[in-house]
């Protein structure tokens, strides 16, 4: 199944895109894409509404705003320095272990928002990544079974300011979580509908031009490996987003460096996983409260 959500920021509802491609409401299954939907075993709960159901579900227009594919999940994990290639780029080695980071649970937004460049900002990048969305609770999972907590995969755009990041005391963590720096979707897709998640293109334009080419094969940390190796230190929760790593194109890797400035256009692909595209607009405050 390929699972989305749409309409307004913060009252979005779920849908389903079929298998003949209409984008279909389901909001008459009675639940979201959370955590106990995913806990409840709610992927084959909903395939079996659907077989008597799926007919007389509401068309979702191509015009109606597309949402992040999940509630807001308990964490959003990151994978810093997972292709061989972004690591040389950034001038640094390949981790011997992990780099893991957190974003904020509120840089979510949906894949074609805004990109909003965070107040002060003069190094705002961007990162093409697949991600992983948890089907089960796991603690202490080995990489054998791994893949049996996996919900499905989606896009995910792993925006981040680099001065921040970086220039500000050394926490990942500030560089990454500014509003709207989650874009996540177009959809869901199960495992199902990915046959072989290490083997797909995935790419990046910024104004036109492709700044990020590669394929997940190219992956230091597969899947299965970075699920159990985070399930070493936390508990992942059923709905939780881990974010795999970008390859290499990024802004601060380009010679001069390069980042986005208000009105440039963000394009993003993975195989399978769909399209998303972001313009990126100035922050304006919205006066004091």
């Amino acid at each position: 199944m390929k699972l989305f959500r749409f309409g307004t920021i913060d009252d979005e509802k779920p849908g389903v895109i079929l298998k003949d491609g209409r984008r279909v409401d389901v909001s008459g299954f009675g639940e979201d894409y959370g955590e106990k939907f995913f806990a409840t075993d709610g992927l084959s709960r909903l395939q079996r509404w659907l077989q008597s159901h799926g007919d007389r579900c509401p068309v979702v227009g191509a015009a109606v705003r597309t949402g992040p594919c999940v509630v807001r999940p308990s964490k959003i994990i990151c994978i810093g320095l997972n292709y061989a290639r972004h690591a040389a780029e950034s001038g640094m080695e390949i981790p011997k272990e992990p780099v893991v980071f957190f974003k904020a649970t509120s840089s979510l937004c949906g894949p074609n928002d805004d990109l909003i460049i965070p107040k002060g900002s003069q190094k705002t990048d961007w990162e093409v990544e697949l991600a992983v969305v948890i089907g089960k609770r796991a603690t202490y999972v080995t990489q054998d079974e791994a893949m049996e907590f996996v919900a499905g995969y989606c896009l995910h755009n792993d925006y981040s300011e680099r001065e921040f990041q970086f220039d500000r005391g050394g926490q990942w963590v500030k560089g990454k979580s500014c509003d709207t720096f989650a874009p996540l979707g177009p959809f869901l897709a199960t495992t199902d509908e990915i046959p072989d998640p290490h083997n797909l293109r995935l790419w990046l334009t910024v104004n036109g031009e492709t700044l990020q080419d590669s394929n997940t094969s190219d992956l230091v940390c597969n899947i299965p490996y970075l699920v159990s190796y985070l399930s070493q230190f936390m508990t992942l929760v059923p709905g939780d987003v881990i974010s795999t790593g970008t390859p290499a194109g990024v802004g601060l890797g380009l010679k001069p460096p390069r980042y986005l400035k208000p009105g440039d256009t963000v394009e993003l692909g993975i195989d399978g996983l769909g399209t998303a595209r972001q313009i990126a607009r100035a922050y304006e405050s919205r006066g004091s409260l």
